[in-house]
């Protein structure tokens, strides 16, 4: 069966809520701190208007939500003393947002602001590489992967990025998603991100990132500073990368023109993941196990992402029952 993203009805979102949606299936991570975070909610379709709401338990969600049958339902990733107010900040989740209509260099047919099994699938590989990241390099153990509905979120709660600024959120962000060309002149290659001093990470990271967002330009990429006889030049060259061949690259290309197109790689790449969410310590993002009714898909915690498949393992009943 082909599954159509398209908005639920009132009367699906009634059916999703009284007959499949279960508080036991919100997660551990957000209901060990249900207390301390605020609780946002979209009722009509038109943005999460309702906010500020806060639980003392398990029950009190619950009911809210079964009784509000919500469009969309949302709960902060900061924890506060008095969630109610959003006062008494304590600490942030560290977030990566992968939407795979905003993918840069996408490779399927969507129309902007749509989303197919294609684009899913590739935003679904930009995560295996951020948890590489994350997991191999940073030493991050505590990452929670939930499918938004139209994309990927990466829910990081490791004590040491939780107290983060956003200055320091966002340098993480440039550093594991490869967004900042390495200083060359640097011959040790060190960053020093206060808590992690990671050698040669840029330069290693830069170029993981690159190949990938070289690999799949398209004639009708646009790059900053690119013109279509350059564009067609990488294209033309690329498959010496599938190999890490970087000085065959460069030479084929030209020395100039590579650090043009370089230079415009760099900015594409940090347009992969939405940087507001990640710096952003008041943020509030989709609860896991509740509807995104634009699409007609849960949000949901992923047990194991190599396996995942938004369209095996995050469809609700009601779709199936569509005529």
């Amino acid at each position: 069966m082909e599954i159509e993203l398209k908005p639920a009805s009132n009367y699906e979102r009634k059916i999703f809520y009284r007959e499949e949606w279960d508080v036991k299936d919100v997660p551990d991570f957000v209901m060990d701190s249900l207390t301390s975070r605020e609780f946002g909610f979209d009722h009509f379709g038109q943005g999460p208007n309702d906010r500020y709401k806060t639980f003392q338990d398990a029950l009190r969600l619950k009911r809210f939500i079964k009784a509000k049958q919500p469009f969309a339902s949302y709960c902060s990733v900061a924890y506060y003393d008095n969630p109610k107010q959003r006062k008494g900040w304590q600490k942030s989740e560290l977030v990566f947002d992968v939407d795979a209509k905003d993918i840069p260099i996408r490779t399927c047919d969507c129309k902007e602001g749509e989303v197919c099994d294609i684009c899913l699938n590739q935003a679904k590989e930009i995560v295996l590489m951020i948890r590489d990241v994350l997991k191999g390099e940073m030493g991050l153990k505590n990452i929670n992967m939930v499918y938004s509905g139209r994309g990927y979120h990466v829910r990081v709660i490791d004590d040491n990025v939780m107290e983060a600024s956003s200055e320091l959120r966002g340098q993480i962000v440039q550093y594991v998603i490869g967004a900042k060309q390495p200083d060359l002149t640097n011959s040790l290659g060190f960053t020093n991100l206060q808590h992690f001093i990671i050698p040669f990470g840029y330069s290693k990271n830069f170029t993981k990132w690159s190949k990938y967002t070289i690999l799949h330009l398209t004639k009708d990429s646009k790059l900053d500073n690119v013109n279509k006889k350059l564009l067609n030049d990488v294209i033309k060259h690329r498959d010496v990368l599938k190999d890490d061949l970087w000085g065959a690259f460069r030479a084929d290309v030209g020395p100039r023109r590579f650090e043009k197109v370089m230079a415009a790689v760099s900015r594409i790449n940090m347009n992969i993941t939405d940087t507001k969410v990640s710096i952003d310590l008041k943020r509030i993002l989709r609860l896991p196990s509740t509807l995104h009714s634009k699409v007609s898909m849960k949000s949901t915690l992923i047990k194991n992402i190599e396996t995942f498949d938004p369209f095996d393992d995050a469809v609700p009943n009601f779709v199936f029952e569509r005529k």
